[in-house]
């Protein structure tokens, strides 16, 4: 399976579990705590791909602005989807750090081996 593959399959797989479990409202909760991450995660790893096909060089260029870009979209999603969407804040922000975390750690390691393909 693809990097993209393991980013999405068990994030999705998860939230459709926990759904199934806690009810509708906490499960719409969970999937927008989800999706940004895992959105997020998604577009950076296939930028990053790309670029270190491209030159391996340019990598630190392309996470370095995904950065800035990610904490203003982070910023503008929570406020949209506490403030405007007006979600359960408890479930969505418990889903979301855990999506957040899980995810990074995941981008990490491919990564990681992307760089250093033969440890």
């Amino acid at each position: 399976m693809t990097p993209v593959g393991w980013m999405v399959g068990p994030s999705v797989a998860g939230w459709v579990i926990a759904a199934a479990l806690f009810g509708r409202q906490t499960g719409i909760a969970i999937f927008f705590g989800m999706i940004a991450p895992l959105v997020a995660v998604v577009v950076s790893w296939l930028l990053v791909e790309r670029a270190h096909r491209r030159d391996p060089r340019s990598v630190t260029g392309v996470l370095m602005a995904g950065f800035a870009g990610k904490m203003v979209f982070f910023g503008g999603y929570l406020v949209v989807v506490l403030r405007v969407l007006g979600v359960r804040p408890v479930p969505f922000i418990a889903s979301f750090t855990a999506y957040f975390i899980g995810l990074y750690l995941v981008e990490a390691l491919y990564l990681k081996r992307l760089f250093n393909p033969h440890p």
